[in-house]
């Protein structure tokens, strides 16, 4: 039998991976990959919809889905990727997120369970070459240079910065903080968050692109290999609230961002403003060389659940890896919401079937953009258990 063909193809950002990756998904009769940002899965979406029929391509992501009766290339978030599907290709964009702390293990799932019947293809880092040299199957490694220099620029006042910029903020409060100022200060910024909609995320975007602004805000999403034309990028602060603390970036995740700035054969440059603490020398040297620390563990959570009934799917959520390289993940939200139902004494009497087990638990994997999906949740939970 011939083993996977696997093909990763890393390196730091502006190196046209993604671009290799729709091209090499394109030449197969069907493929699939999956995205790290709603809105890069969507900004994909837009350019293979001019190259083929709109009636063979679907975007699935957490909040837009497009799916044609026969469409044959599929461009989702990493949450999203439908894994019951034969395909022929099968890839996945920013790889090297299997150690984000947040959504690893969703990243690793894919890493070591879908695999295209032709060809896997895996974009990323080269800092995490050495993981994915210990998965079984025919591996071959493409290693791409970055086309264009970065260049540290040091500090810089808003009111001095040039066109072409973004600025990053790390909470909301901030990007519009800025963006005000900007707005008074140089006559125009666009914004770019997650926690927009997708059509005023859409729209934010195309008033940057067509120049119209001359300014960017936005979150570290940008950092995910959103394809803006821009020429500098300034970091109004180096710490991030992480959901649990607040954490200063590493140095891989600065690297990520500050490589927006410049595209495909201009040069590019970062730098910070406002409080933000200064990078030190040792740091943009690792920065402008794109030499970040080799990933070790990768984030995990079992996949292989067990539906008999609610004591057993905890019980499989909850299991260890066999591996060394990858570490069981913190209780992610989808989990504390299954527990939360299960816990109710007046559903867990009422007894659940294999069916109606494996529904809640899709239900708990939901993203709650509004923040209220547990009571509407609970409330068809009792409509659908007719109590």
């Amino acid at each position: 039998m011939t083993k996977n063909k696997i093909t990763a193809v890393l390196g730091p950002t502006n190196t046209g991976k993604t671009h290799l990756a729709i091209e090499t998904m394109l030449s197969f009769e069907s493929g699939m990959i999956g995205f790290p940002l709603r809105l890069l899965a969507r900004e994909v979406y837009d350019k293979v919809i001019k190259k083929i029929s709109l009636d063979k391509v679907a975007l699935i992501t957490g909040e837009e889905k497009i799916i044609p009766s026969n469409a044959k290339y599929f461009l989702c978030t990493v949450e999203s990727m439908p894994i019951d599907k034969h395909l022929e290709f099968v890839g996945v964009d920013e790889i090297q997120m299997c150690s984000d702390h947040e959504r690893g293990h969703i990243f690793t799932d894919r890493l070591l369970n879908m695999r295209g019947e032709k060809l896997t293809m895996l974009m990323g880092s080269s800092t995490i070459k050495n993981i994915i040299s210990k998965l079984d199957g025919d591996i071959e490694f493409i290693n791409r240079e970055r086309l264009s220099k970065l260049t540290y620029t040091g500090h810089k006042k808003i009111s001095r910065i040039d066109r072409k910029t973004a600025i990053i903020a790390f909470s909301a409060e901030e990007v519009y903080a800025i963006a005000e100022l900007i707005r008074r200060q140089k006559g125009g910024a666009a914004i770019v968050m997650g926690s927009l909609s997708p059509k005023t995320r859409n729209a934010q975007v195309e008033l940057y692109q067509s120049g119209d602004v001359d300014f960017l805000v936005a979150t570290d999403a940008i950092g995910m290999g959103i394809n803006m034309d821009l020429d500098f990028v300034y970091f109004s602060n180096v710490k991030k609230f992480d959901g649990k603390k607040l954490r200063k970036l590493n140095l891989s995740e600065i690297g990520q961002i500050a490589g927006r700035a410049g595209r495909y054969l201009n040069d590019g440059g970062f730098g910070i403003t406002g409080d933000c603490k200064e990078i030190s020398p040792e740091e943009v040297e690792l920065l402008e060389n794109h030499k970040f620390d080799e990933i070790r563990t990768l984030f995990w959570r079992n996949s292989n659940l067990n539906f008999n009934n609610p004591i057993s799917l905890i019980k499989s959520l909850e299991e260890k890896p066999q591996v060394e390289w990858l570490r069981k993940i913190h209780e992610c939200e989808d989990e504390k919401a299954l527990k939360y139902f299960l816990k109710d004494q007046k559903i867990l009497n009422r007894g659940f079937d294999k069916k109606t087990l494996m529904l809640l638990w899709e239900c708990c994997q939901i993203p709650d953009f509004v923040k209220k999906l547990m009571e509407i949740i609970l409330r068809l939970l009792e409509m659908y258990l007719n109590f």
